[in-house]
């Protein structure tokens, strides 16, 4: 379902985007280049000021929630990976080619570039600088917990980019299909 909001700001995926048909997109949402958003996933721009804006080549995989709070804005940059059941509130922005895992909840946060968030994190009003990675289960929520932070290794890095990759697949395949093609 895609609809504009109470205030009748309306979406907009750039047409090389694939967009499930489960998949709701409401409001001042600004969907970029090549962009899979996946089944039931929810991104949501509806209260007032608020904006949401999706850069090139990233995927919003299955039961993703993307919202933000009154007056504020959530920014993923491209070639950047939100997977399954995860949430992103905003205010947040989450810098290029990150990873955020399975159930992880990112809240009041500033992602820099490459970061790595594993499986089941909560992140909440931190600032984690660029290229570090968060381990599963751990929770972010000062200064002091992303000291301790490690620089992600290259097996996570290469695990990110074979998600742009497979994605970016899957976008060409289901427009495709969408085209009449084979599928």
């Amino acid at each position: 379902m895609i609809e504009s909001n109470t205030q009748g700001d309306c979406p907009r995926i750039d047409v090389s985007a694939y967009v499930h048909p489960t998949a709701v997109v409401i409001g001042n949402v600004t969907i970029g280049k090549n962009v899979f958003v996946g089944p039931c996933a929810v991104v949501r721009a509806d209260e007032k000021g608020t904006s949401i804006m999706i850069g090139d080549n990233c995927n919003i995989q299955d039961r993703v929630i993307i919202h933000s709070l009154e007056a504020n804005s959530v920014l993923i940059e491209g070639n950047t990976s939100l997977s399954h059941g995860c949430v992103v509130h905003g205010p947040c922005r989450i810098g290029k080619g990150c990873f955020v895992g399975f159930g992880s909840v990112v809240f009041n946060c500033e992602i820099h570039q490459a970061v790595i968030i594993k499986h089941l994190v909560i992140a909440e009003g931190v600032c984690i600088p660029a290229g570090k990675m968060v381990e599963s289960g751990n929770v972010i929520r000062d200064e002091k917990d992303v000291r301790e932070l490690k620089l992600a290794d290259e097996k996570m890095k290469d695990f990110a980019e074979k998600v742009v990759s497979s994605n970016l697949d899957l976008v060409e395949g289901y427009r495709k299909k969408q085209k009449g093609g084979n599928g």
